[in-house]
């Protein structure tokens, strides 16, 4: 097989290329929103990637025959997030990354959610779902109806508030530190004023005087000069 002589063809099997695979997400999107119908809400490939937006009551039936159907075959769920939108009533929107084996394919499920609205938990459909809505529910406050164990799996014990929401304050509600005098770790209410410190930023190197480095010796018997 000969090898191409310059950039040229190179560049334009890579263009070409895209070309086809962006082709490829665009007929497995229309595909999808044909078969589901008015369960897609919105169907778009962007930076290579292709989304699908859902009807929050769908996401099983949706995710169930992304799985199921040999067109799509996206046997594995690799993450469930959320973003936080606070001016939006949906303010939640829920992120599923699915992947196909068979097909070498990516696609992202999403879906839009409010404080009080639960969405079906999709444990049932996909495994490893259990710790990543487990994840969403701590760091986002989203609730994930017939869950079989939700609770929270990064933030402590009592832990107040879901830290990766937009409103949450940056410096928490409370901080955690060793007390010497109790021998255990205590938790107080976040306190940012401090007491008055002078810090001393002196390298110690430059405290240090009369140094005589390799060849100073030299320069002190020339009179300075090198």
């Amino acid at each position: 097989m000969s090898q191409p002589t310059s950039e040229q063809p190179i560049s334009e099997q890579a263009a070409s290329g895209k070309a086809k695979a962006e082709q490829a997400l665009k007929e497995l999107g229309d595909y999808v929103a044909g078969k589901l119908g008015g369960d897609v809400l919105k169907v778009e490939v962007k930076l290579g990637e292709l989304m699908v937006t859902v009807q929050r009551p769908a996401i099983i039936k949706v995710l169930s025959f992304l799985r199921d159907d040999p067109a799509c075959s996206f046997e594995q769920l690799t993450d469930i997030t959320a973003v936080d939108y606070p001016d939006r009533a949906g303010r939640f929107e829920v992120v599923y990354q699915l992947l196909s084996y068979r097909h070498n394919r990516r696609l992202r499920v999403k879906l839009s959610t409010d404080e009080d609205t639960p969405v079906q938990s999709c444990v049932p459909v996909f495994s490893a779902a259990n710790w990543f809505e487990r994840e969403t529910w701590d760091l986002f406050g989203v609730f994930f109806e017939n869950h079989p164990d939700l609770r929270r799996i990064l933030t402590d014990y009592g832990f107040e508030g879901h830290p990766f929401r937009k409103d949450f304050p940056l410096t928490g509600y409370v901080e955690m530190r060793y007390d010497d005098d109790q021998k255990r770790v205590v938790y107080e209410p976040v306190r940012l004023p401090q007491d008055f410190r002078s810090f001393d930023f002196l390298s110690p190197w430059e405290g240090m005087t009369n140094v005589m480095l390799p060849g100073d010796e030299k320069a002190a018997n020339n009179g300075g000069k090198p």
